[in-house]
């Protein structure tokens, strides 16, 4: 039904102010999250099956150079912006560091108002970056550092419920966008660093009451739990960074999985069921469905906590429901989806790898290098890095071209040590097991660029075109694509955010923001005018990788800290 219409307020209350006249607010249906209107960004990855696709097309490939900002608005926040604009007809809902949620006009920037949450000084949160919020009904839905989930009245930014999900003394904290499917809440912890014990709880969205919780690291007598030797379920971390995607007509959701802990293979030795995975969950319930490792016994810091994208692919003469995850292992992964199990279909490295030798044929099981894997007291080199070939940021699927696009690092190297003697775990402290005084990232010899975006066609199996960052920059930018085949994306130090043709990757279009794109961009429609929206604020892991390749390349590469929403239309 529709909402009334926004009163000018000026209301200032515990992290709250209302200070602008918005459009009518349309409440978020589950018919409305199923099939969101093309006009709108309702959700993380735009739909469901999170391809990160809008079917737009009044900014194409032949306006784009006329491409510029139309407004801007500064969130007062530092450190890492990665939550994508969400759009309901008219009315911007972003979430920043801190916990700070802003409603914004989406024509004109102004604000409607803003949530500020407080925090004690006690509170942790070691990756300080918050990735959105979600929409059901009339309220904006925000997952906190402090590990609570908080339900806000869309019009007023006023908190309906705040239910306490975890200890956050504990180093359980959450970064991800909640995904609301049959009217729960979910969302999945982060602290794998800690020795947390890796879960995805559900809500109820009307009440705040908790559902259903479970947990990534199977107990005594769940199946799997036998791939944990001794007590290391309890502190083995498999941690839930990113939002997961649904499937609403297995009824089934997808959320990857972070790697165990400690790194060093021997502190967790086993496979370590649903460590680095894909698991599909029933969102009624809980109960997990099927899942695929992508790799096991993971010593690398290669968690795999993108969801992988629901993709209907068309592979030796049939169609397959598929999943479709370009890996922190540097694997492109392809997998089917079905009712009762995750299936192989391919796997094929997408960057240069000295680890992975081979895959098994029917399982996808990878290989190793033994002089490659990580253990307690040794030292290896590896690539990709440890920040893997892709990371968090996602990719994006375009059913137009039939492409995949992928955001990613090449030609990145590790070498790091394992710890002499690993120490005893205690809840609150770092629980990793590596030196870090001796980790060294730097590009392979003869290597002239890293930072990568790859298009890749999935029904062959094939890499169609390659674009290349220049000036050894990184590539930490998630990405969209559009109907009017585009792919837009940021991540590099230099601090642009570009349009690419996405048929060719040829660079269409560029303009510098004031800080590093770590965002993830969204596309909308007001009155008829397309927009592209994105947050720019450098921070976090690519602030830290900044450094890194500082230190390796004897560069001084500093990128100014600062979030601001920015938001291009053509003119």
């Amino acid at each position: 039904m529709k909402i009334e219409k926004f009163l000018q307020l000026v209301l200032c209350t515990a992290g709250l102010a209302v200070t602008q006249t918005a459009a009518a607010y349309d409440a978020v249906t589950a018919e409305r999250l199923l099939k969101p209107e093309p006009q709108n960004w309702l959700m993380y990855r735009g739909t469901y099956d999170g391809q990160g696709y809008s079917p737009l097309n009044k900014i194409n490939v032949s306006n784009v150079k006329r491409l510029v900002p139309v407004w801007s608005y500064s969130t007062g926040q530092v450190e890492g912006h990665q939550a994508p604009p969400i759009i309901n007809n008219g009315v911007m809902f972003v979430s920043t560091p801190r916990n700070q949620v802003l409603a914004l006009n989406a024509k004109t920037g102004d604000l409607i108002w803003q949530y500020q949450r407080e925090f004690g000084e006690d509170v942790v949160h070691p990756h300080p970056t918050n990735r959105g919020v979600a929409l059901y009904g009339d309220r904006v839905y925000l997952a906190t550092m402090d590990t609570h989930v908080v339900a806000l009245d869309a019009n007023t930014g006023k908190v309906v419920w705040d239910t306490k999900v975890d200890e956050n003394k504990n180093n359980y904290y959450f970064t991800l966008a909640p995904l609301i499917a049959k009217g729960k809440v979910m969302v999945g912890t982060s602290g794998g660093e800690y020795g947390i014990r890796g879960y995805i709880a559900a809500l109820d969205a009307d009440t705040g009451k908790e559902v259903w919780r479970t947990h990534m690291i199977p107990g005594p007598g769940e199946p799997g739990n036998e791939s944990w030797p001794g007590d290391t379920w309890k502190t083995g971390g498999v941690s839930v960074w990113i939002t997961g995607h649904y499937d609403p007509a297995l009824n089934l959701t997808y959320w990857g999985t972070g790697n165990a802990g400690p790194w060093p293979a021997d502190a967790h030795t086993g496979d370590n069921k649903h460590a680095t995975s894909v698991v599909a969950l029933n969102p009624d319930t809980g109960k997990i469905m099927g899942s695929h490792q992508y790799h096991w016994n993971d010593s690398w810091d290669w968690d795999e906590v993108a969801a992988p994208l629901l993709v209907d692919i068309k592979r030796d003469g049939r169609n397959i429901k598929s999943l479709v995850h370009p890996g922190r292992d540097g694997y492109l992964w392809v997998l089917e989806r079905k009712a009762d199990s995750i299936d192989f279909i391919d796997g094929k490295p997408f960057v240069k790898h000295n680890v992975i030798t081979g895959l098994e044929p029917k399982t996808g099981r990878p290989i190793y290098d033994p002089d490659k894997v990580l253990k307690i007291g040794k030292t290896v080199t590896i690539c990709p890095s440890h920040w893997g070939g892709k990371d968090w940021p996602p990719a994006a699927y375009n059913p137009q071209t039939r492409l995949l696009y992928i955001p990613l690092q090449n030609n990145l190297c590790t070498t790091m040590a394992g710890e002499e003697k690993i120490a005893p775990y205690a809840a609150g402290k770092r629980y990793v097991g590596t030196d870090a005084t001796k980790t060294r990232v730097f590009p392979r010899e003869g290597a002239d660029h890293i930072g990568e975006v790859q298009a890749w066609n999935l029904d062959t199996g094939k890499l169609v075109w390659t674009y290349n960052y220049p000036d050894m920059n990184p590539n930490w930018g998630p990405l969209l694509t559009t109907g009017g085949g585009l792919v837009f994306g940021g991540g590099s130090a230099d601090r642009n955010f570009h349009a690419l043709d996405a048929k060719t990757g040829k660079l269409l279009w560029q303009f510098k923001t004031n800080s590093g794109v770590t965002g993830v961009p969204s596309s909308y429609m007001v009155d008829g005018q397309q927009y592209i929206a994105v947050q720019s604020g450098w921070g976090v892991d690519a602030e830290k990788m900044t450094g890194r390749l500082n230190t390796s390349l004897k560069k001084n590469v500093k990128v100014p800290q600062g979030g601001v929403v920015w938001v291009f239309a053509v003119r």
